[in-house]
This record gives C-alpha cells, structure tokens and sequence, in this order.
C-alpha cells in the first residue's frame, strides 16, 4: 500500500519564477526518468483534436502564481488532483474565484479559459478546514467552470484501465510550462489491492500534478487516471495516479444534476 506520505513529493508548480530546487531535486532523482527525459518528452499540439481540452490550471495571488495540469470531462468539469486547491504554506484551500482553467494552452496562447466557479472533492476532504487529508486516493477534484467551454473545446472520455497495456501521460511540468508534452515511458500498469491508486513509471514532474493517466487501447484517449505524485527511489521514479472509479461517481452526479430540466 502506498503511504499518505509520499503525496508531498509533488507539488504545484511555480510560474513566477525558475523551478526551485524540490522540483529540481526531484527532476534530477533518477538518470533514466529525471530531467533528461522530461524534457525528451515529445511536445503535444493541444490546440488540436483529441487534446483540445487539456490545459493549464492557474492560481494567481499576490504573493505566488502556480499551476497543475487540468482536464475538461464536460461542458464545464474539469478534472485535477486536489493538492492543487490546497496552499500547504497558508493551510489553506485556494478559494475557488482564484482559480482559473486555460484550455488548449501552447506557449501563451489558448482556445478558451473560464473562471472556477466552484470545486467538489472526495468525501474525506474538507474545504472549510485548514487541513488537506493525505490519502492518496482521496487526491482528485472536479473543477465547475463559471463559463461551458467544452462544446467549443471538447471533452474527454473517462474509463477503466486495460490492465495489459502501457498508458501515457499529458501534462506541463515546471521545466517546460509553457507547452504540454507527452510521457510515453510509463511502463505497465500496477493497481493497489483496492484498485484506488495506478502506479506508473512515467517521467513526470511539478506542474504535471492533476494530469491525465491516458488509455489509448481503443485508439480514442479516455481517462483512466490522475496524477497525484511522483516517488524517488533506488528503482527511479513512480507516478501514482487515483483511478477513475474513485472521482467517476462524483463526475457522473454532476453530469446527472446538468442535464436535469
């Protein structure tokens, strides 16, 4: 079983300055999966189908602007890892009008950006509390978007995982912020007992947190996973993603609630 612990290991990353030495150190944790692999990623052109509806999720404050990767699952859902909400410095959850979802964002430029109007979270997170629950597989969230993008942008599918095929992982880690790239050495699949969290080994950093574990078995991308952390060890890097029957249930209550008279 994975340890709560190992959740601090990735953060959000920082954008009004160079990557500090934690991403870093991070980045530079293994010869095989640090740094040189993540910027051998291959640049992914998000401003054309299927990747229209990955992009940017901003915090912008006075003292600090940071960001995670994002992704629309519906008109105006987009989905994220949960430490992304949450200042640890403050211990305090990021209120949501000061966030914002950039789709389809390549070097400055996007397709469509909205406003967070609000967020749901797992059932063991409180957002009225000044703690963040440290389960892993308690680390996703849903962002509601004040503006419906997903018509003009597109949404993506979500499912479960082919247990014998080899996903891939879209983000914008610190190194390269300003342009989504594609991990593609992300080795089988591994679940934990209860099928909450998948553990890869994709070459992934700050600011790739919230991003999406990706099936493409079918030939059209869905959603399998997303990126909570990364742990360092003597065998390189670990990506552990929460899987999709943890964060699907919620989604489909929203998607429910949305197309009821």
């Amino acid at each position: 079983m994975i340890r709560a612990a190992l959740l601090t290991l990735l953060l959000m990353a920082p954008t009004a300055a160079p990557a500090q030495s934690g991403p870093d150190g991070l980045c530079r944790a293994s010869q095989t999966q640090g740094c040189p692999a993540i910027r051998a990623r291959e640049i992914v052109d998000v401003t054309q189908a299927p990747w229209r509806g990955i992009g940017r999720v901003n915090f912008a404050s006075i003292q600090i602007r940071s960001h995670c990767t994002g992704t629309l699952v519906g008109d105006n859902i987009v989905l994220v890892a949960a430490h992304c909400l949450y200042n640890s410095a403050r211990k305090s959850w990021i209120p949501a009008q000061s966030i914002t979802f950039v789709a389809g964002y390549q070097r400055g430029e996007h397709i469509a950006a909205s406003p967070v109007a609000r967020y749901i979270l797992d059932d063991n997170q409180d957002p009225t509390s000044n703690s963040f629950h440290r389960n892993p597989s308690s680390d996703w969230a849903l962002l509601v978007l004040e503006t419906s993008i997903g018509a003009q942008v597109g949404a993506l599918a979500t499912g479960h995982p082919n247990m014998d095929e080899t996903p891939v992982l879209i983000g914008y880690p610190a190194i390269r912020p300003h342009v989504a790239s594609i991990a593609r050495d992300c080795g089988p699949i591994r679940q934990d007992a209860g099928a909450t969290l998948l553990r890869n080994t994709c070459a992934a950093m700050n600011g790739d947190s919230g991003a999406p574990l990706l099936s493409m078995a079918t030939g059209t991308p869905r959603i399998i996973g997303v990126l909570s952390a990364v742990t360092a060890g003597s065998n390189g890097l670990q990506t552990i993603s929460v899987a999709a029957r943890q964060w699907e249930p919620a989604l489909h209550a929203l998607q429910n609630n949305a197309s009821q008279p």
